[in-house]
């Protein structure tokens, strides 16, 4: 059986900085097909397009762009690929003591130090959030490393002030991991992610952990607070909501294209995902899109 490691991306601060400034044009960004983690607060600015958004247990499906937080060493997958239409995508990595030990405990960063408190479980903004601090992420390209550091220390405060946002894994995801627990998780979400489209089952998965099928599915609800039954199909819906606004396929062959063999199965399995037939979701999402 193929063995697929987990990625620990080890970042370095751009240069004169004290964090890392990224921008990819076109879709260059490489890692965006990788589950990985670091130790690194994340700041992704996806500017339009749309694409499958995977961070923790959470799987969705994102139109017109993103904004997300990602907390520290929380697993998150690349948000763009070849197919997502984006032009660009903008990425801040920070360590969580990046300007000292004690620099977020005085008073004035109150507000920051309960935003990264939050993004432990991961954050998506919308609305004219996503809109205008996006726009505040991609100037800061042209900016000196100082004028870098006040935007991005305004950026993080007007984040925790926003109210057009969303706690990706509500639940509660584990965050506080041992590094064997993250390489394991790592390697569980990466399975899933190669091979959502063919049939998985648990003996496979609890033998690439190297755990029997009952601890196996004990140790995935402690850590993710979802069966792993629910978080395969979870990632099979969201794709399926992804082929609905992207190709202009039957929702029959979605159905099978997304990894499920029993199209009343499917059906209801949507209805409950999102609220709506799959008929209604595709027919709801053209008329935004127009």
């Amino acid at each position: 059986m193929k063995t697929i490691q987990p990625t620990l991306e080890i970042i370095a601060p751009s240069f004169g900085s004290s964090f890392s400034f990224s921008k990819y044009v076109e879709n260059a960004n490489s890692k965006a097909h990788l589950w990985h983690y670091h130790p690194e607060i994340e700041l992704v600015y996806i500017n339009g397009g749309s694409g499958k958004r995977q961070v923790g247990s959470h799987v969705s499906y994102y139109n017109d762009g993103d904004l997300i937080l990602i907390g520290s060493n929380l697993p998150h997958c690349g948000f763009t690929n070849e197919q997502t239409g984006n032009k660009n995508e903008t990425v801040i990595q920070m360590k969580p003591d990046f300007l000292g030990n004690d620099f977020f405990e005085i008073s004035e960063m109150k507000n920051i130090r309960n935003l990264f408190d939050q993004a432990k479980a991961g954050i998506a903004f919308g609305g004219t959030t996503k809109k205008t601090i996006g726009l505040k992420i991609e100037a800061m390209e042209g900016q000196s490393q100082f004028g870098k550091l006040l935007s991005m220390l305004s950026i993080l405060n007007e984040l925790e002030l926003s109210e057009e946002f969303k706690v990706l894994n509500a639940e509660g995801f584990s965050m506080e991991l041992q590094m064997q627990d993250n390489d394991r998780i790592n390697t569980v979400f990466n399975y899933v992610k190669d091979h959502f489209q063919e049939v998985i089952t648990l003996e496979e998965v609890a033998v690439l952990v190297s755990m029997t099928v009952p601890s196996f599915c004990r140790y995935f609800k402690k850590i993710t607070h979802k069966t792993f039954t629910k978080f395969v199909n979870d990632y099979r819906l969201v794709h399926a909501s992804k082929l609905l606004a992207e190709k202009p396929i039957s929702i029959t062959e979605i159905c099978y294209e997304s990894g499920f063999n029993n199209f009343s199965y499917f059906n209801k399995s949507f209805k409950e995902f999102t609220g709506k037939s799959a008929s209604q979701y595709r027919q709801e999402l053209r008329s935004v899109l127009k």
